[in-house]
């Protein structure tokens, strides 16, 4: 598989090891220090439960190394209980990836889910099964691994996460008849729904394109080719103009403005010429909410 070839030459740089492991390095936070009368030591629980889940489930027949692995977080603030296994709150997914000649990770997701609503019992395992209905914090879960597989795999082959877009699909798909809320696209423009489908959307195929020419023509190239990986980077970020004029408001450009921002303000502040000016004009179209960091970074501050 492309992915793994790619980033067995990246690892070389670095490590040499034959350890086998499972593909995600997950790195896990749960707090709920804001919610009365509940056991700390319930959360505790949750956060051991959840992070040995993602960590050790197999998610691909791949086999990964354990320099291989994905780094992502997952950080679960909890607002509230409303039963005695029922809890509220939100879930902050990152994701990295390492950049070919440096010791740079650079962030691919940075998503912010506020419909996280689970029931979690201290005494049972994390269980899922990906052709069941299951429950909604195992469904969530998982959605979220393979949509970090996804996004990962996408920016070493030319839309090498298909099928693992695919896979969180299908957990939309089945989760249509749940109560809790984060599946449906009637509830808000920015959820999970949303997300996948977005992706999958042939009218948006350019950001499929983005995330692949932006790291392999672009990021993975500064070490060795400045100028080059420069003018791909911002001929990447073209297809998210595409993408954007297309459709106004898609959860996959904000989603990725909000993982690359302060990468490309950087990123701004080190070119010059009228790359950088294209490059300022995209990103103030693409996300306006922001535009004023694209112009102090234009003018070098």
């Amino acid at each position: 598989m492309i992915r793994k070839f790619w980033l067995s030459i990246f690892l070389l740089f670095f490590v040499n090891t034959f350890v086998h492991a499972q593909e995600l390095r997950c790195s896990v936070s749960v707090s709920g220090s804001g919610v009365e009368g509940v056991n700390p030591e319930v959360f505790s629980q949750m956060q051991k439960q959840i992070s040995e889940f993602m960590n050790d489930t197999r998610w691909t027949q791949d086999v990964f190394k354990t320099e291989e692995r994905i780094v992502c977080n997952m950080t679960i603030q909890i607002t509230s209980q409303y039963s005695d296994d029922g809890f509220k709150g939100t879930i902050q997914v990152q994701s990295r990836r390492p950049v070919f000649g440096s010791s740079y990770e650079s962030t691919i997701l940075n998503l912010k889910d506020k419909d996280f609503d689970v029931r979690f019992d201290q005494y049972k395992p994390i269980e899922f099964t990906q052709n069941s209905s299951g429950d909604n914090l195992s469904n969530l879960l998982a959605y979220y691994a393979y949509i970090v597989l996804g996004f990962d795999y996408d920016t070493f082959s030319a839309e090498g996460g298909q099928p693992y877009f695919e896979k969180a699909l299908e957990i939309v798909n089945r989760s249509q008849n749940r109560q809790e809320a984060g599946w449906k696209s009637f509830e808000n423009d920015y959820n999970r729904y949303w997300l996948v489908n977005n992706v999958l959307n042939s009218s948006y195929s350019d950001f499929r394109t983005l995330m692949y020419e932006y790291y392999r023509n672009g990021m993975d190239l500064l070490s060795s080719k400045l100028e080059l990986g420069q003018e791909n980077i911002v001929n990447s970020l073209k297809n998210l103009q595409k993408v954007n004029r297309t459709r106004s408001n898609l959860y996959i450009v904000r989603s990725f403005c909000d993982a690359h921002r302060n990468e490309i303000v950087s990123f701004l502040q080190g070119m010059k010429g009228a790359q950088k000016n294209v490059a300022f004009e995209i990103m103030n179209e693409c996300d306006p909410s922001n535009s004023a960091v694209y112009e102090k970074a234009l003018q070098g501050e």
